[in-house]
């Protein structure tokens, strides 16, 4: 059994009323807590709250985007939380998409390959300590270093989503940080990510709605709305083409694109939601979230779809064992 880490903090509940429940995940020995950097509120704040909740958890982000925030900026505010909870940190960074850098950050969404690469490399050497003068690919840090040096450097896992960003895990950073995966696309993701190392980390997000079947049809109803704006994106709808989804999503796409949103939620088709959702009685979410664990991911982000079910009760249901 590998690392269970959950999704924090929950979007239902005020931040600062959520200390409780966060010592709750730990008493129940959920490993990890995991913020987002999307639509609500920034990734490092809720960790750094979480640092002083918690004593043993493990804290990161899946993940930042890499465009967003200056070099600098980034690698002062990856300093502050290595200081706040030394040893305990992960950093999940990615390329993001083109929504979120460009149409809501005023930041031009180019080259997300060479930008998530060159922030990888530049986060590596300067959390050092050392004084950076460099002319990277996208961009340039000239005379920048951290006056407190982090004394345990954090592992830095990579979003990615298909071929060249999956072995760029491999190459520059310490692992991967996989979404909207089943266990039967890991055999086609995984060679990609060992291409280059053997022995990095495999992180999955997964959402999980434990609401018995009485409340599965809602859940699952919920799950449509998500999977239709998401997969929409241009680089998610490349993602699920490549594994393989791209015949059974492309009405959903077509009527997507017609501006018909109700008619592309209800042509998700039940096969997909299942899949990708993990819905139903609390044990048999257990035996999905097993199955992960089985096919070579080590750690697994439960992200409790909460527009559908109580998620401190989900919480406790799906507590390791």
């Amino acid at each position: 059994m590998g690392r269970i880490g959950i999704s924090f903090p929950l979007e239902t509940v005020p931040l600062l009323e959520q200390k409780s429940w966060v010592q709750e995940l730990e008493a129940m020995g959920y490993a990890d807590l995991w913020s987002l950097e999307a639509q609500d509120i920034d990734g490092f704040t809720p960790l750094v709250l979480a640092s002083q909740w918690t004593s043993s958890m493990r804290l990161g982000c899946a993940l930042f985007p890499v465009q967003t925030r200056g070099p600098a900026l980034m690698a002062m505010s990856v300093a502050g939380i290595c200081h706040a909870a030394p040893g305990r940190f992960v950093m999940g960074i990615g390329s993001s998409s083109e929504f979120i850098v460009q149409y809501w950050n005023s930041v031009r969404f180019e080259k997300p390959y060479q930008y998530t690469r060159d922030m990888a490399l530049f986060l590596r050497e300067v959390l050092t300590g050392a004084r950076i003068n460099r002319d990277y690919e996208c961009f340039s840090v000239k005379g920048f270093h951290l006056r407190r040096p982090v004394e345990q450097p954090p592992p830095i896992l990579l979003g990615a989503l298909r071929p060249g960003m999956l072995e760029l895990s491999g190459r520059v950073g310490d692992g991967v940080i996989l979404n909207w995966v089943t266990p039967e696309d890991l055999p086609t993701i995984l060679p990609h990510v060992r291409k280059h190392s053997g022995n990095g980390e495999v992180a999955v997000r997964i959402v999980v709605c434990p609401s018995g079947e009485k409340d599965r049809e809602r859940a699952r109803n919920v799950a449509r709305g998500w999977i239709a704006g998401y997969f929409s994106v241009p680089t998610y709808r490349a993602q699920q083409e490549w594994l393989g989804r791209g015949p059974a999503l492309d009405r959903m796409w077509k009527l997507w694109g017609e501006g018909d949103r109700g008619g592309a939620m209800g042509a998700v088709p039940l096969e997909v939601v299942d899949s990708l959702f993990l819905t139903g009685e609390p044990e048999r979410v257990r035996e999905e979230i097993d199955r992960y664990f089985a096919a070579g991911v080590d750690s697994v982000i439960l992200g409790i779809l909460e527009g559908a079910v109580d998620p401190r009760e989900a919480s406790r249901w799906l507590a390791p064992r």
